[in-house]
């Protein structure tokens, strides 16, 4: 075999020689053939959707001989599966979907993905299958509205499975038995067409092959030496799919609230609320991505509300730990996942809404404090000090006010009562003229009552 194939490849190279020095092109068949590739190894969500559909508009644009689909996954959402199968199915290249490497996966959704491929082929030591559907929405649902999912499930997978000539009753246990096969049992079971161990094997098995396509047409497959461009995901994928992780995008919106809550308390330092408004902004936008419960956000209102009363009126930590509580399960169910890769990990959960709550109720109590103590200025801020007559005082209505000694200032000052020089006061208002009123600091004793012995 590899005698047969060094010596198609000197007849090609010398045909094509003789082709360029004649100046004639080289016709397609003597070119090398390109085969693009796109690895997935995450769960299967929006951001990945959008990558498959950018790497078979690439691979069509670039005239690849197939697409391969390196597959490791856990699962993820039955829309984004939806999305991806269906643009396998209608792709204008052949998709091989390769399990690999060695340990990988194609679980729950990617076993969808797996089947509906022109070609599907896992690495030894690889599973797939455990594709019965999850609701998304955290609620068990009742018998019938499980049995409609699992058969809409079902049908969705027969569909293709069916034109794919694989055993669709293999592929159904996967669904409404959550079975789960290996590279070897996938093979016997005829739901995926070769065991390969890397892409130049995989490339050397299919050489030659021909596939229906969906649409009932033939296609041979020429693979010999082909040249593998794979497919680098771009920044913005990077960072989408770094940021729709509901952990880093629940840390971004909790902290995001902080910062814009920090520019409230001190307007103008503008870095704090600018960068909370990002960090916000970007939170919202990841956790459109993902199925979000409405109960759970009910619960965060609800916790933002209790922890708000706290501050204000202080429930002797009552409101506080309601809130609290609220802010965790909140938290704790945000996101409807169908797998614990998609779910926000418990600990974060707890350790976001400990920290978010307790820094909360303690800025909160601060600025109700400060708006509390009013800002005074001039002669009201001298209301309950304490003062020194420098000169007996009168009560209001006598004219001239006499004088008193505060705080080393001297100020016109009534008194409610006729009040000797140098007596001890304190001053309780003052007048629109800016005079003081004082009252005795320390209030005279009671006068004793004498009573006259009868005679």
């Amino acid at each position: 075999m590899v005698e047969r194939w060094q010596g198609f490849s000197v007849c090609t190279g010398l045909v094509a020689a003789v082709l360029v020095a004649c100046g004639q092109p080289i016709p397609a068949q003597a070119q090398q053939p390109l085969v693009e590739k796109l690895v997935l190894s995450d769960t299967i969500q929006p951001i990945t959707a959008g990558q498959l559909d950018r790497a078979l508009a690439r691979a069509s644009q670039q005239g690849a001989q197939a697409l391969i689909v390196e597959l490791n996954t856990p699962g993820g959402l039955l829309d984004s599966t939806r999305t991806m199968a269906g643009a396998i199915l209608a792709s204008r290249i052949p998709v091989i979907v390769y399990v690999a490497p060695e340990g990988a996966r194609a679980g729950s959704a990617g076993f969808f993905l797996l089947e509906s491929a022109d070609i599907a082929a896992m690495a030894p030591g690889t599973n797939a299958g455990a594709a019965h559907p999850v609701m998304e929405f955290g609620a068990q649902p009742d018998a019938t509205m499980s049995q409609k999912i699992e058969n809409d499930a079902e049908a969705f997978l027969r569909s293709y499975v069916t034109r794919r000539s694989r055993n669709a009753e293999a592929a159904e246990a996967a669904v409404h038995s959550s079975h789960s096969y290996t590279a070897q049992e996938a093979l016997d079971q005829h739901l995926i067409d070769l065991i390969a161990a890397n892409d130049t094997q995989l490339l050397a098995a299919l050489d030659g092959r021909e596939v229906t396509r969906m649409d009932g047409s033939k296609l041979t497959l020429h693979l010999a030496g082909a040249r593998i461009d794979v497919l680098k995901p771009s920044l913005r994928d990077q960072l989408l799919g770094w940021l729709i992780d509901p952990n880093i995008a629940l840390l971004f919106l909790v902290g995001g609230g902080l910062l814009i809550y920090l520019e409230f308390n001190t307007p103008g330092t503008i870095v704090p609320g600018a960068l909370g408004t990002l960090m916000v902004l970007l939170a919202i936008f990841a956790l459109n991505l993902l199925p979000i419960r409405y109960t759970a956000v009910m619960l965060l209102v609800a916790a933002i509300g209790l922890l708000l009363l706290e501050a204000k009126f202080g429930g002797h930590g009552a409101l506080a730990i309601a809130g609290l509580v609220c802010l965790a399960f909140g938290t704790l169910t945000l996101v409807a996942a169908p797998i614990p890769e998609l779910a926000v990990s418990p600990w974060v959960a707890f350790a976001v809404s400990a920290a978010f709550g307790s820094i909360t109720v303690f800025l909160l109590r601060l600025a109700v404090r400060a708006r509390r103590m009013k800002s005074r200025l001039g002669p009201s801020a001298l209301v309950g000090s304490l003062a020194t007559s420098m000169e007996p005082l009168h009560p209001e209505g006598h004219v001239p006010e006499g004088h008193v000694l505060v705080e080393g200032e001297i100020w016109r000052a009534v008194a409610s009562e006729p009040l000797p020089a140098g007596a001890s006061l304190r001053v309780v208002g003052l007048d629109d003229r800016s005079i003081l009123r004082v009252e005795p600091a320390d209030p005279q004793p009671p006068r004793a009552i004498a009573f006259e012995n009868p005679k």
